[in-house]
């Protein structure tokens, strides 16, 4: 009997040292990929860097600065800034890699509709990332910078009064020039918090409709909690947002949008497997969509 149960113990042990080599294998590709995508974009990180500060540079520009200047206070500051742009853009250039490796590792343990839920989800998340990192930063981004550089800049009306000498403009002798030295990573730091927060927030039909799919939420279950998840929203958007309305108000619209179109795709998906299911044979008519018992099983069909 003893012979018998080591025999079990030992082929159970041999799939998970089999699994555990496979997961380490995938890890390995994985980090990798993303070592490569690093140096890439460290690489090009002075480009990045430039790309990334695009919406400050035009702001400082239409706010009368004709050659707008970045500076760094520390002699390794300039060099860990293009680091941390090289980490992040290689784990987004890795994504795909990274992505490729998790499927294969768990795809051998799904069955044939789960592997067909999965993998469109796979391939849409890195898309509203996307989508949502460009919103942020050419939308977002230049309202925020407008925004806090807008207390430092005359207002219009005070600026032509300066030309025309109706008012006096302070010299060297009189009052004190408030002007933005920009550091470049504390610059940077708002557009990456703003991508990231903002790439996050459109994983928000990805997610819930995945969960659908899981049954894990249901469609009347979203619109029973339409008005906490205002509450959270608004919560979000003071908390990853500038102290200014106007962005916040942004935030919420699209991300509200974003909850409601989810509230369609998850209805969409729970028609589908209905469907499904009564051409299987194994829906229940006994129960409709609220729960309550329907009568439409007891009819004979014409």
């Amino acid at each position: 009997m003893s012979d018998q149960t080591d025999d079990a113990m030992e082929a159970s042990a041999a799939p998970l040292i089999e699994h555990l080599a496979e997961l380490r294998t995938r890890l390995i590709r994985s980090a990798l990929a993303f070592l490569v995508g690093m140096i890439i974009c460290f690489t090009f990180g002075s480009a990045i860097l430039d790309f990334l500060l695009v919406p400050i540079e035009n702001t400082m520009r239409d706010l009368g600065n004709p050659n707008p200047v970045m500076q760094y206070t520390a002699p390794q500051e300039y060099f860990f800034t293009l680091i941390r742009i090289s980490m992040v853009g290689g784990l987004c250039l890795a994504f795909p890699v990274i992505a490729y490796q998790m499927w294969r590792f768990v795809a051998p343990g799904l069955y044939k509709q789960e592997k067909n839920a999965f993998l469109p989800f796979l391939i849409s998340s890195p898309l509203m990332f996307l989508a949502g990192a460009a919103f942020a930063h050419y939308i977002v981004v230049p309202l925020a910078m407008r925004f806090f550089l807008g207390f430092a800049d005359l207002p219009s009306f005070l600026a032509a009064m300066v030309a025309t000498g109706d008012i006096a403009v302070a010299t060297e002798d009189t009052g004190i020039d408030i002007v933005f030295n920009g550091k470049v990573n504390e610059s940077l730091d708002i557009t990456l918090k703003m991508i990231v927060a903002f790439g996050l927030c459109f994983q928000l039909p990805v997610l819930l409709t995945l969960m659908g799919k899981a049954g894990l939420v249901s469609s009347e279950g979203l619109k029973t909690m339409r008005k906490y998840a205002v509450v959270g929203i608004l919560t979000v958007a003071a908390l990853v947002t500038p102290p200014d309305v106007t962005t916040q108000l942004i935030l919420f619209v699209v991300v509200y949008g974003l909850y409601e179109v989810s509230i369609f795709l998850v209805r969409r998906v729970e028609t589908q497997r209905e469907i499904k299911l009564r051409e299987e044979g194994l829906w229940d008519e006994d129960e409709d969509d609220d729960g309550d018992l329907a009568d439409e099983a007891e009819e004979p069909r014409p």
